[in-house]
């Protein structure tokens, strides 16, 4: 039996407001999860309700999420699932650490280990993305190859937390924001650097450098090409930061029962990426019906460029890297997005552990990455 429900969340001065929009079933929006927050499928099953605070609106970069719901992985674990959209009035690490917040969160590293500095609780339970997706992308014509080339120029990159990877990469070049470099805050398109109004700019690799390729060279009257650009990748210069990863409050994980719905949460989420990795058109379709915007050629260039930044696993789908982790750290500290080192216990892996017990191919191995077309504006 397939379920989907997906709920729009907007903050309202620190209030979590939600929203139904799409096809729901089910109980109310809002209840936490727990034998509080149980309710009945029909089937006469106990179900237990569970919200999941995605980063962002619906795109392939959250597919494995849609698919599990829809191939009623959550439904086997007995988890009763609201999806919760985010966007650029929602900070997800905020919505997250709320008491009455979701139980799980999906956010950047170095976002929840700054709103930990201010007090969250927040735990990652599962580090979803093995790789960073951040780019930083140039003309081929601008002479920028790296980030010693910033030096003069105007960087675009995106606030709320999204520019730490370009900013530690600048300086550790010996760059000073606003003094050796501009540092312009883009929007969250391609349109800046497309008018020239900026010398490099933030892309993802799955969405923004998509929006170049996607886009007419009006000097050719074609797509531009790859070869246009120049392109930065941060896990080649050494400070790409853990980006997506599920969190969930230490408090909520305390109550009784709630460590059992949190590893019921994670198989049936890893279930969903693998199932993601092998059948990527299916969850293109299942993003789409999540309620995605975005055109089915850019929702398949998204997907192809996911799925590299999961697979390979190597120790498993959601088993943290100590050394990534360790690097997130160093450079949070050293651009001073914390004060202080995180405890050890702002990460564990015991849950994601038991929930990949039994699970076929949960590394990934031997995993390439395919090819897909460009097709123009992204449709």
């Amino acid at each position: 039996m397939k379920r989907s429900r997906i709920w729009l969340s907007v903050a309202v001065s620190a209030m979590l407001v939600l929203a139904a929009c799409g096809t729901q079933t089910g109980g109310e929006s809002g209840a936490p999860g727990g034998s509080d927050g149980a309710s009945d499928d029909g089937s006469g099953a106990e179900m237990t309700a569970a919200r999941l605070q995605l980063q962002w609106a619906p795109q392939a970069q959250f597919a494995g999420y849609f698919a599990a719901l829809e191939e009623g992985y959550y439904e086997e674990e007995g988890i009763d699932l609201e999806i919760v959209p985010g966007g650029p009035d929602v900070i997800p690490q905020q919505a997250g650490s709320a008491a009455d917040g979701p139980e799980f969160t999906i956010s950047w590293v170095p976002k929840v280990l700054e709103a930990r500095d201010a007090g969250s609780d927040l735990v990652n339970i599962a580090q979803i993305f093995q790789r960073s997706g951040t780019l930083s992308v140039a003309w081929a014509d601008s002479g920028i190859t790296s980030p010693a080339d910033f030096a003069d120029k105007k960087v675009g990159v995106w606030d709320f937390g999204n520019e730490f990877e370009v900013t530690a990469a600048a300086s550790a070049e010996g760059l000073e924001q606003d003094v050796d470099y501009e540092k312009v805050i883009q929007n969250f398109d391609m349109l800046a650097f497309l008018a020239r109004d900026i010398d490099v700019a933030e892309a993802m690799i799955y969405n923004e450098y998509a929006q170049v390729l996607e886009a007419e060279n009006p000097d050719t009257g074609e797509l531009y090409q790859p070869e246009d650009m120049n392109v930065i990748d941060y896990n080649e210069v050494g400070t790409a930061m853990l980006q997506d990863a599920i969190f969930a409050r230490a408090s909520w994980l305390a109550e009784d029962g709630n460590e059992d719905v949190a590893e019921g949460f994670l198989r049936a989420s890893f279930r969903g990426w693998i199932f993601c990795r092998d059948n990527p058109d299916d969850c293109v379709g299942y993003t789409t019906d999540a309620g995605s915007t975005l055109g089915a050629g850019h929702q398949a260039w998204m997907m192809n460029e996911i799925n590299p930044l999961i697979w390979p696993s190597p120790d498993g789908i959601g088993m943290m890297d100590a050394d990534q982790w360790q690097q997130t750290v160093d450079i949070s500290l050293d651009s001073g997005i914390i004060g202080e080192a995180p405890p050890e216990d702002a990460y564990r892996t015991d849950l994601a552990e038991a929930a990949l017990e039994g699970l076929d191919d949960a590394t990934g191995d031997g995993f390439t990455r395919g090819t897909v077309e460009v097709t123009p504006g992204g449709e």
